[in-house]
């Protein structure tokens, strides 16, 4: 999943157009917020923001690309993101916003 820091001067929502599209090459519209988690950070604690976005009416979804801070890029199914390894708790919170089944 794409993901970043919300820079200066920047909505969360900019920075989730930005992220995906520095890290995939594809052009996406925020169609929403899907939950908020707190990660321990150094000094404190990380609020991340996580989103549902959709490829942006005149984007090719088929033309994404791994960025250059992307090990690869792709489009998977219900069944195939199970099985994709995750940062801890990404699945559960994926699975608590509706966005997995359980």
């Amino acid at each position: 999943m794409p993901g970043g820091r919300v820079e200066p001067g920047e909505s969360p929502t900019q920075a989730v157009v930005r992220e995906v599209l520095e890290e995939t090459g594809l052009v996406v519209v925020p169609t929403g917020l899907a939950g908020v988690v707190e990660r321990p950070a150094p000094g404190g604690t990380y609020v991340i923001e996580d989103y549902v976005a959709a490829p942006a009416p005149d984007a090719d979804a088929s033309a994404v690309r791994a960025g250059d801070d992307a090990d690869e890029v792709g489009w998977f199914s219900l069944a195939e993101v199970t099985a994709l390894p995750c940062v801890d708790g990404l699945r559960e919170a994926l699975a608590e916003w509706r966005l997995l089944p359980r």
